[in-house]
């Protein structure tokens, strides 16, 4: 039988899965990928000034409209499996205990790659706070002497999805995706988070960005590919190919 095709998401908050790789989980998702994402917290306490907002508000209650809103948006991009930790955000903090559980998650879904944040971000820790959990579960998951007689994990790529600010965080893209075949689920997931209705266009617009430079680095002016929404990705480790 043909090996089943997967891959994961880690993601620090919520929201950050759908803003930041939404596209990409559904473009795999109907390659027939089986995506899941790891929510490590519901981005409750720092990312849902909205919700606070409005009086009356307490924290299992802006907890509880942030996981509607995850899972509703995870329906709409495809996703296969979606997983919430529930630990807390600003900051964000996993024990040994915690991380285990995350490397059971990777060894269980065994991903052909893995999505998460940038690797600096000094406006919010969390983002690369997650980015260095997940370097540190990849390494642990690929561990021989980790509960042996599990499946250990082989060397699937991490790629850091795009943060807010490009220009502060280092971030450096070396691969874009053109996601216009399934902008509109994005589009619709991006619209399920109702917390954080201050960023629906402004993450449309870096899509539009994007889709040009997909198109630049395609080919240009003499026949590079139309895009109209892309996203773009830094990869963290080599690629090994036959051919350029």
């Amino acid at each position: 039988m043909p090996q089943k095709k997967t891959a994961l998401v880690i993601s620090a908050h919520a929201a950050d899965f759908v803003w930041r790789c939404g596209g990409a989980i559904a473009l795999h998702a109907d390659k027939g990928y089986e995506v899941t994402v790891v929510c490590l917290s519901f981005g409750e306490r720092g990312e849902s000034a909205k919700l606070w907002k409005e009086p009356g508000m307490t924290l299992d209650k802006v907890k509880s409209a942030r996981r509607l809103e995850a899972e509703k948006a995870a329906k709409a991009l495809g996703v296969h499996n979606l997983v919430s930790f529930d630990l807390g955000d600003y900051p964000l903090r996993l024990t040994d205990d915690d991380k285990y559980r995350l490397v059971d998650v990777i060894r269980e879904v065994q991903p052909s790659f893995m999505l998460s944040h940038s690797q600096y971000d000094p406006y919010n820790t969390d983002h690369m706070y997650a980015t260095q959990i997940a370097l540190e579960t990849r390494m642990i998951a690929q561990a021989w002497g980790h509960k042996p007689g599990q499946k250990v994990l082989g060397a699937p790529q991490l790629y850091l999805f795009e943060p807010h600010q490009t220009e502060q965080m280092g971030w450096k893209p070396d691969v874009f995706l053109d996601i216009s075949p399934v902008w509109e689920k994005k589009r619709a997931a991006i619209e399920c988070m109702e917390g954080q209705e201050h960023l629906w266009d402004y993450y449309t617009r870096v899509a539009e960005n994007r889709a040009n430079h997909y198109m630049r680095n395609s080919g240009g002016q003499s026949g590079g590919r139309a895009a109209k929404y892309a996203e773009g990705f830094q990869s963290i480790f080599p690629r090994t190919v036959d051919e350029l």
